[in-house]
């Protein structure tokens, strides 16, 4: 396989991308591509490399992104997490993919998680053309995931978030708060497993930053891209993690089971652990499984 680092245009920057390129096969047509971004605060060197490159093997082109503000997307300030900016990201990209000669542009795939889990459901919910859909632990309730927080935590938070609001029309720097905590702690995800997890997923010796301007927590608890399910007419993958203290699992269940045509699967797991180890391997592989019957290859 083959990776380049590209980049493309959405909103006021531009967002920087790897594409992997399968090896190229007798027929030389243009195939299917998988578009991925990672969840709250995340970067692509956080496993989606490790997706990436196993669905590369198997054929499939893959456009793998970081948001605006993060990583080497472009964009100030830096961290800004804003979900109308990173739904028009994923608009951007899908765009891009679509334009490339190696793509069919009636064969994109949208792949999110956890965060991106959301807006993976939203983007296939408003674009019909949309080949397929995968959103593993995703997140589909704010109101969900708010309450599986300590009421004193949220409090806090919503400080910070008010703060960060003012002194952004004052033009201050944002107010910063970490996206993983120990329980207890102010932070956007506090539950026993988040620190270990999120830290299972840098790769050794890199530094990446894990906090995010504290405005998005009064975005979060108002967001239910779960509801979309309904709209969402291609064949839509979801994978459930059943111990997930991050995106409650019930809550996921209850929205994307009114998606027209859905395949939900369910693993005994908390919301990291399908990213690393044998459940990353099984994961990866059913997904791929997946795709192979849902969106074939030239």
């Amino acid at each position: 396989m083959e990776r380049i680092d590209v980049t493309f245009p959405s909103g006021d920057a531009a967002c920087a991308a790897w594409l992997y390129l399968p090896d190229a096969d007798s027929t030389d047509r243009p195939g299917p591509v998988v578009v991925m971004a990672h969840g709250l605060g995340g970067v692509r060197e956080e496993r989606l490399d490790a997706f990436a490159e196993r669905f590369s093997a198997a054929g499939y082109a893959c456009l793998v992104f970081d948001y605006r503000y993060f990583g080497a997307s472009g964009g100030e300030p830096r961290q800004l997490l804003d979900v109308p900016s990173q739904r028009a990201d994923w608009r951007a990209a899908v765009r891009y993919a679509r334009s490339l000669p190696q793509i069919d542009a009636d064969r994109v795939v949208v792949w999110g998680t956890s965060f991106s889990g959301g807006h993976v459901i939203v983007t296939a919910a408003e674009d019909r053309r949309i080949a397929a859909a995968t959103a593993q632990c995703p997140f589909t309730d704010g109101l969900a995931s708010g309450t599986a927080m300590s009421p004193l935590v949220s409090m806090k938070i919503a400080a910070l978030a008010v703060r960060d609001v003012v002194g952004s029309r004052l033009g201050r720097p944002p107010v910063m708060v970490p996206t993983t905590g120990e329980p207890g702690t102010v932070a956007l995800m506090t539950s026993p497993d988040s620190v270990a997890g999120v830290q299972a997923l840098i790769p050794e010796g890199a530094h990446i930053e894990k906090d995010v301007a504290a405005r998005v927590a009064l975005q979060i608890p108002l967001q239910f891209p779960g509801r979309q399910a309904a709209n969402v007419a291609c064949p839509l993958r979801v994978v459930i993690c059943e111990q997930d203290a991050v995106a409650p699992a019930a809550a996921t269940r209850k929205h994307v089971s009114k998606a027209p045509d859905v395949e939900i699967v369910s693993y005994d797991t908390g919301h990291f652990d399908i990213y690393v180890g044998d459940w990353f391997e099984k994961n990866v592989t059913e997904q791929i499984d997946w795709l192979r019957r849902t969106v074939a290859l030239p």
